[in-house]
C-alpha cells in the first residue's frame, strides 16, 4: 500500500482560491437564458419573441430555425435519427430548451425569457418505459419510428437453464436519480486564441474537455485545433458532466457570431430537469439453485428508461449485461434488455453507470434465495463466490476478468463488522419485541472499470530549472489527480511534490485525452505518466553516465537528481540534466528535444475491482424512519497508491449509494411533469443523515498495467446500495415483508409496516 500523502488541491479549494467557470468574467460578456418547455410532449406551433426582443438590454432572441447547427450525435453507437438539435423543434420533456435570450446582463436575459410566448399543441406523454414500448404508444422521435432505442441479448442454451431444485423470482427496481453535483453546468465562450478566424476558447464544467472540444468543432464546422476547451475547478461530475450539452453548443455558436464572450450559468431548478439523470431501470430476474444453495443459472430481463434523447443511457444495459453474474460462479446466464425513449430528462452515466443496476438486482435475488432455503445470506454468498484460482476468466456474458480474491473481501467485511455479534443482537431485539427493528445487509460485488476506454495520453518534461511538468489527458473534478500523479513522479524520479506541475483539463496544453469517466484515471492516465517518466529516467541515466563518467547501469535516483550508486557525492541535478539534454552534444541513444517523453498508454482491456459491504440499519416501527447505524466497506482496487485518496473516493461513493437506498428519487407525474425540481423536494442528504463509514481494503494487483491499479471512484456506490437495501428488508423480515422498492422513505416503510401488521 502506498503513502497517505495529503491532497495538493485542497488548500485552494478550502480557501476559495480555486477558480470555477462561474467565478470568471470577461469584458463585454453577454448572458444567456433559455426558454424551456413546460410540457412533456407537444408540437411547437409558434414562438412569439417580439416582447422579449424589445425588452431592455436584450441583444437577440433565437429559436430552432435561427440556429444553423445540425442535429448532434448523443452517443456514437446510436442511429443518426436519434441525434438532437440544440434548440428543440418539438418539446419532448419538461425542460427541453426551445429558445434562447441573449442580453447584456443575466437578470435582463432571465426577465426577457419570461416574455417569450410558446404556442404548444399538446401530445400524449409517456414516462414509463413499459408503456412507451406498448403498441400504439405515442412515438416521441418520429424519424426513429418507435420508442425502442436499443436492445441487447446474451442468450443461454435452454438446456443450460436446468439442473435446479428451486427457482426464485423478483422484480428489482433501480429508480431514477439526479446527478445533482454541487456545481451546476456553466459555460463561458469567447472568440480568440485560435489560429484562424474560427478561433474560440470555451471554459466549461466538463469531465471530458477533448470530447467537448470535438463536439463543439463539429457543430461549428471548425477544425478541432481552432477550438480550445478548458475545465478549471469543477464542482463534481459523477458522469453527468461528461456530455457536451446543447447549451454549450449554443454559447459557442453565439460567441463566434457576435464576436463577444457569451456566458450561461445553470440554475439549480434548471439542473434538476436538464442535466442528465441516472439509473431508472427495472430487472425481472429468476435464479435457479440446487437444494444446497449452489447457483445453477440466472435469467434477467431489463427494461431501461433512456429519456427523451437517448444517449449513453440507452447503452448502459450493456454494462449491466457484462456484470450480470457478478462475483459468483453461475454457469449459465440468459440476459435480455431493452431501452425505451420516454418524455423524461435524458438518462446518461451516473456513478456506477450500469454496474449498480446489475449488483442491486443480483444481491436482492440472492437474499430472497437465502430466505427461502433458510441459509444465512453471508453463507450463501460464500458458497458461490469465484476463487482466486479461477482467474483470468471469461464470464457467460463476456466479461474478461483479470484477478480477484472475492472470498477474502467478504471475510474481512464480516470480521470488521462483527457479523456474529450483530446477528446475536438482532435475535435479542426480536425476542424482546423491540419496536426498533435491526437489520443486517451483506453485499458482494465486482465491477468493470475503464471499459472501452483503454488509451490515455501522458507526457513528462524536466524543465531547465529542474522542475518537472506532467501533462495528462484525464480531467480532475475532485479526485486528487495532481496529488496522485505527483506521487508517481516522486516514485520514479525522486522529485518532491512541490517541484512538480501537473497540467490537465486544457486542450490547448494537452494535445489529446479521453477525460475522466469509468474510474480509469490512475490505471490509464497514471500508467501513461508512469511510462513517460520511466522513459525520461532512462534518457537521464544516459546523460548522467556521460556527465559523471560512469556506467549507465550504475546510475541511480538520488535526492535532487541522479548519482553513481554508492557514491552520493557524485550527483548531477535535474536542472543540469535538462541543460545537457538541450545541448548539441548528446550521447548515443539520446534524441534531441530536451529531457522529455510522451506516450499514449494502452491497457488493452478493462479491469475488475471488487469488494464486500456490510450495512446495519435500524427502523422505528412506529414512524417508518429507517437509518443506517454502521456501514462497513471493503473495496479492492488493485494496488493502492494513496490510501487517503482511495478512502475519500470510497466515502463519496458510499454516500451516493446510501442516498439511493434511503433518500434520492427523481419522479414524474402521469403528464410527465417532474415532481422535484429543487433541493426542498429532491432529497439530498446532509452529512448528519449519513452513517458511520468504516473502510478496509484488500489489494489484488491487476496484471494489465504497470501500477497494478484498478478503478475506485464508483466502487463505494456499487457495493453500498444493495447492502443498505438488504439491511432494511432484513429488519422488516419478521413482519413478513420480503421486498420493498427503494428509496426507503419513512412514508413508504411505514405504509409497508402498517399493511403487514393489519394483515397479521
Amino acid at each position: 500500500m502506498g503513502n497517505a500523502v495529503l491532497r495538493r488541491e485542497d488548500p485552494d479549494l478550502l480557501t476559495g482560491a480555486a477558480r470555477y467557470v462561474g467565478d470568471m468574467s470577461l469584458p463585454g460578456t453577454v448572458h444567456l437564458a433559455f426558454v424551456r418547455s413546460v410540457m412533456a410532449h407537444a408540437r411547437i406551433a409558434a414562438v412569439d419573441t417580439g416582447a422579449a426582443e424589445a425588452a431592455p438590454g436584450v441583444v437577440d432572441v433565437l429559436t430552432a430555425p435561427d440556429l444553423p447547427i445540425d442535429p448532434q450525435p448523443q452517443f456514437v453507437l446510436l442511429p443518426p435519427e436519434l441525434n438532437r438539435r440544440p434548440l428543440a423543434e418539438k418539446a419532448r420533456y419538461v425542460g427541453d430548451p426551445i429558445a434562447v435570450v441573449v442580453a447584456e446582463t443575466r437578470s435582463a436575459a432571465v426577465d426577457a425569457a419570461e416574455l417569450v410566448e410558446v404556442d404548444y399543441e399538446p401530445l400524449d406523454a409517456v414516462t414509463d418505459p413499459f408503456e412507451a414500448l406498448e403498441p400504439g404508444a405515442p412515438v416521441i422521435i418520429e424519424a426513429h419510428g418507435s420508442n425502442l432505442a436499443t436492445q441487447f441479448s446474451a442468450p443461454a442454451d435452454p438446456e443450460a437453464l436446468s439442473g435446479h431444485d428451486l427457482t426464485v423470482t423478483a422484480r428489482v427496481v433501480n429508480h431514477r436519480m439526479s446527478g445533482a453535483p454541487i456545481e451546476p453546468s456553466v459555460v463561458l465562450a469567447a472568440p480568440g486564441d485560435g489560429d484562424s478566424a474560427a478561433g474560440l476558447t470555451v471554459w466549461c464544467t466538463t469531465q471530458r474537455p477533448h470530447e467537448v472540444r470535438d463536439a463543439l468543432a463539429a457543430a461549428l464546422g471548425a477544425a478541432p485545433e481552432d477550438v480550445r476547451v478548458v475545465a478549471p475547478a469543477v464542482g463534481g461530475g459523477f458522469g453527468a458532466k461528461a456530455p457536451a450539452y446543447p447549451e454549450f453548443l449554443v454559447a459557442a455558436w453565439l460567441a463566434r457570431r457576435l464576436d463577444r464572450p457569451v456566458e450561461w450559468v445553470e440554475t439549480r431548478s434548471e439542473n434538476l430537469v436538464n442535466m442528465t439523470q441516472g439509473r431508472d431501470c427495472v430487472s425481472d430476474v429468476e435464479l435457479g439453485l440446487s437444494a444446497d444453495g449452489t447457483f445453477r443459472w440466472i435469467r434477467i430481463n431489463v427494461t431501461a428508461n433512456a429519456g427523451a434523447y437517448p444517449a449513453i443511457g440507452a447503452f448502459l444495459p450493456f454494462f449491466t449485461m457484462l456484470m450480470a453474474s457478478g462475483p459468483y460462479r453461475i454457469p449459465a446466464v440468459h440476459y435480455e434488455a431493452v431501452a425505451a425513449v420516454t418524455n423524461t430528462t435524458p438518462v446518461a452515466a451516473f456513478r456506477g453507470a450500469g454496474r449498480p443496476e446489475a449488483t442491486v438486482c443480483l444481491e436482492q435475488i440472492i437474499d430472497k434465495a437465502a430466505a427461502e432455503l433458510g441459509i444465512d445470506p453471508a453463507e450463501l454468498r460464500r458458497r458461490n463466490l469465484l476463487a482466486p484460482g479461477d482467474f483470468p476468466l471469461t464470464t457467460p456474458t463476456g466479461a474478461n476478468m483479470d484477478s480477484g480474491e472475492y472470498g477474502r473481501a467478504l471475510e474481512l467485511a464480516l470480521e470488521t463488522a462483527g457479523y456474529d455479534g450483530l446477528r446475536a443482537e438482532q435475535a435479542r431485539r426480536r425476542a424482546g419485541g423491540s419496536r426498533k427493528l435491526l437489520g443486517i445487509g451483506v453485499s458482494c460485488y465486482v465491477e468493470v472499470t475503464a471499459v472501452g476506454l483503454f488509451n490515455e495520453f501522458g507526457s513528462v518534461t524536466v524543465e531547465l530549472d529542474g522542475t518537472v511538468t506532467a501533462r495528462v489527458g484525464t480531467a480532475s473534478h475532485g479526485q486528487g489527480h495532481a496529488t496522485a500523479f505527483s506521487q508517481i513522479l516522486g516514485e520514479v524520479l525522486g522529485v518532491p511534490a512541490e517541484q512538480v506541475r501537473v497540467i490537465h483539463s486544457d486542450t490547448g496544453e494537452v494535445p489529446r485525452g479521453t477525460g475522466t469517466v469509468a474510474s480509469r484515471s490512475l490505471q490509464i492516465g497514471g500508467s501513461a505518466v508512469f511510462t513517460a517518466a520511466n522513459e525520461v529516467l532512462e534518457t537521464a541515466r544516459r546523460l548522467a553516465a556521460g556527465l559523471l563518467e560512469a556506467d549507465r547501469g550504475d546510475i541511480v535516483v538520488a535526492p535532487g537528481g541522479l548519482a553513481v550508486a554508492g557514491v552520493p557525492a557524485k550527483t548531477v541535478s535535474w536542472a543540469d540534466l535538462a541543460a545537457a539534454a538541450a545541448s548539441d552534444d548528446l550521447p548515443a541513444g539520446v534524441a534531441p528535444g530536451g529531457l522529455a517523453a510522451e506516450t499514449d498508454f494502452d491497457q488493452g482491456e478493462a479491469s475488475y475491482p471488487f469488494g464486500a459491504h456490510v450495512s446495519v440499519a435500524e427502523i422505528d416501527a412506529d414512524t417508518g424512519d429507517a437509518r443506517v447505524l454502521r456501514h462497513v466497506a471493503v473495496d479492492d482496487c488493485g494496488r493502492i497508491l494513496n490510501p487517503l485518496l482511495v478512502r475519500g473516493q470510497v466515502h463519496g461513493g458510499v454516500a451516493t449509494g446510501v442516498s439511493q437506498a434511503l433518500y434520492e428519487e427523481a419522479t414524474y407525474d402521469s403528464d410527465g411533469n417532474p415532481r422535484n425540481t429543487n433541493f426542498a423536494d429532491y432529497a439530498i442528504p446532509a452529512a448528519s443523515e449519513l452513517p458511520r463509514f468504516e473502510t478496509a481494503h484488500t489489494e489484488t494487483p491487476t496484471p494489465l498495467n504497470p501500477l497494478g491499479a484498478k478503478g475506485i471512484g464508483e466502487s463505494g456506490t456499487i457495493g453500498s446500495t444493495p447492502a443498505v437495501q438488504s439491511a432494511v428488508i432484513d429488519a422488516l423480515a419478521p413482519l413478513g415483508i420480503d421486498h420493498l422498492d427503494m428509496p426507503f422513505t419513512p412514508q413508504r416503510v411505514w405504509r409497508a409496516i402498517a399493511a403487514a401488521e393489519d394483515s397479521a
